[in-house]
């Protein structure tokens, strides 16, 4: 009996994962796929822990504007899709990598907020005080490598 247990979690994962594809904006466009959301979704709870993250619409825009470089993660499963449609062209504008995940809710998470955000800009170094020699490499290569990864999406697409 042990075993229908893990089954009936399975597929109410499963259920839970349609939903989220259902609940996708049209637009939501390059998509992460399954590896590569989970790769960036660390990136961004490890960027928070360090403080080099900027959450929310305005944060990232105002951001982005001032010239700050970074990895932009946007949610896919934003309602109206009015609130962040610029954001995207904004990065393109900036060369800023940019890729859409498909929960609010995950990025939340990962970004230490309990509150559903629409997107995230993770920055290569925190803007205020410094981190630990041993903590930037790390922070640098994980951020290095999800961002070649996000262009090298991008880049297929068209």
């Amino acid at each position: 009996m042990g075993g229908s247990d893990s089954e009936t979690e399975k597929s109410a994962h499963k259920e839970k994962e349609k939903k989220k594809l259902l609940a996708l904006a049209p637009i939501a466009k390059p998509l992460a796929g399954k590896k590569l959301s989970k790769r960036t979704l660390k990136l961004v709870r490890k960027a928070a822990e360090h403080k080099c993250v900027k959450r929310g619409v305005k944060e990232v825009v105002k951001s982005i504007r001032r010239g700050n470089k970074g990895v932009c993660v946007i949610a896919g499963n934003i309602n109206p899709i009015d609130v962040i449609t610029h954001v995207p062209v904004l990065c393109e504008e900036a060369d800023i990598p940019y890729v859409y995940v498909s929960s609010k809710e995950d990025l939340a998470n990962a970004g230490a907020t309990k509150r559903p955000t629409c997107c995230i800009l993770v920055l290569p170094k925190p803007t205020k005080g410094e981190l630990g020699e041993e903590d930037q490499k790390k922070l640098k290569t994980e951020y290095d490598e999800v961002a070649s990864e996000i262009t090298s999406l991008a880049a297929s697409m068209f």
